[in-house]
């Protein structure tokens, strides 16, 4: 029944706003549907969900979430088939995150009803289709576990959690992958040793079994700090890294005014070249076409956007793995274990509190904006952020010095070794600022 009141809400915020008239102006979200829709999702939603994997873990994805439950739903009748490698290529979530994000932006699912009625449509679509596909067993989700864009970010973020999931009959030392078995994304119990993938539905969980799992609580960062023993592998860095600068710069393009020089520069050169082409509209599919709401995106919009927004993600990613290979390689020169790669990705975990506030503050402004419709005074709302920021700061300083110390660093050389992370830290801080630091 909560799968179902879910559904029928998110699809009542998805379709109502369309038959609508547009918002009155200086219409908000306590007098007006179409801006309740938007800050349900925007404002409250989407950062709220980041928050609770700190307390709950993924608890949104088995208990709440109607994408997984539609995709479950579809298992249950569909033509269960083998899940092929593509599917379960630890790149398919980040590629999934990557075009669900950049379409949000060029579609103005921020700010139109038709923007969000399509990601959120489209994407529903897609969980049905994959667990109508794949999973065999019974009632699968191959979406939840390879697909879905807000569960990866959800999962890794669950690492620093304070709730887990283990084994009362542990074998092995490494997680595994079971398509049979009672768990819906497809977790071999038994060898479970991470939280990434667990949605929390308790299917496994039941205190008067010998088997089977049983939830324990531990304190936030624990599996974090240990991570060398919980699989830490590449793929959850690259999405920590592209994931923040891909958000950083879907929101940068919106404020910084370097943005609109860069845009005349390039229009100006496609048009001295003769391509006209450029400064029309495209697809309503595509990007932004919504002239009653005086904005209409053009294939420059369009491109820059999306250049701009690979361009953030892949600047900051590179930037970041550069600092975090410098202490990496301190790491080493200083006495530490392992081979610099490893070092390394155990190292780059310790930039998730800092990453995950920093998307939630940024991308979830909306929740922040309401609070000047209650009369809080904008510096005090801006000190909140501050406030959050640092506390974010401390504990991914606190994480890494706890890393360099499982690499075998103490004392002095610990601090040293942590003190290119500080730079890495505070480069996040820096480009995420004009979203942290306004009123």
């Amino acid at each position: 029944m909560i799968h179902v009141a879910m559904f029928v809400g998110f699809l009542a915020l998805m379709v109502v706003p369309l038959f609508l008239p547009l918002p009155h102006q200086g219409a908000t979200f306590y007098n007006n549907v179409t801006e309740f829709a938007n800050f349900v999702i925007w404002g409250l939603w989407f950062p709220l969900v980041f928050v609770s994997v700190i307390f709950s873990g993924r608890s949104w994805c088995g208990v709440l979430c109607p994408l997984g439950a539609c995709s479950e739903w579809a298992n249950r009748v569909g033509l269960k088939r083998a899940v092929p490698a593509w599917v379960r290529w630890q790149g398919t979530p980040i590629v999934s995150f990557v075009v669900i994000t950049v379409l949000a932006q060029t579609v103005g699912a921020r700010d139109h009803a038709a923007g969000i009625a399509e990601v959120f449509g489209l994407t529903f679509l897609c969980a049905i289709a994959l667990g109508f596909v794949y999973g065999r067993g019974t009632s699968k989700r191959a979406w939840c576990r390879h697909m879905c864009p807000i569960g990866l970010m959800l999962g890794v973020f669950s690492r620093i959690g304070a709730v887990q999931f283990v084994p009362k009959l542990p074998r092995g030392d490494n997680d595994a992958y079971a398509e049979k078995g009672v768990c819906p994304t497809m977790i071999d119990i038994n060898r479970k040793t991470e939280s990434r993938h667990c949605i929390e539905c308790f299917r496994c969980v039941n205190p008067r079994a010998r088997g089977g799992l049983m939830m324990l609580f531990r304190r936030p960062g624990t599996e974090v700090e240990q991570i060398r023993r919980h699989n830490p592998n590449a793929a959850e860095i690259w999405f920590l890294f592209l994931a923040t600068g891909l958000s950083l710069g879907g929101f940068l393009w919106l404020v910084l005014p370097q943005y609109q020089i860069l845009r005349q520069m390039v229009g100006a050169w496609a048009i001295n070249h003769g391509w006209y082409w450029i400064g029309t509209s495209g697809p309503a599919w595509l990007m932004s076409v919504h002239p009653a709401d005086h904005e209409v995106f053009s294939w420059l919009d369009f491109f820059m956007i999306v250049g701009f927004m690979g361009g953030c993600a892949i600047a900051l990613a590179a930037a970041l793995t550069v600092i975090t290979a410098v202490s990496s390689w301190l790491a080493g020169r200083l006495g530490g274990d392992l081979d610099m790669r490893s070092r390394l990705i155990e190292l780059a975990y310790a930039y998730m509190p800092v990453a995950m506030l920093s998307l939630v503050i940024g991308l979830g402004g909306k929740l922040f904006d309401a609070f000047a419709l209650f009369g809080v005074p904008p510096m005090i709302v801006a000190g909140v952020k501050v406030l959050l920021f640092a506390l974010s700061v401390l504990w991914s300083l606190q994480l890494g010095y706890r890393l360099l110390g499982v690499q075998s660093l103490s004392g002095l050389r610990r601090l040293v070794a942590l003190v290119p992370m500080l730079v890495g830290i505070a480069l996040i801080g820096a480009a995420w600022s004009p979203a942290l630091f306004r009123a």
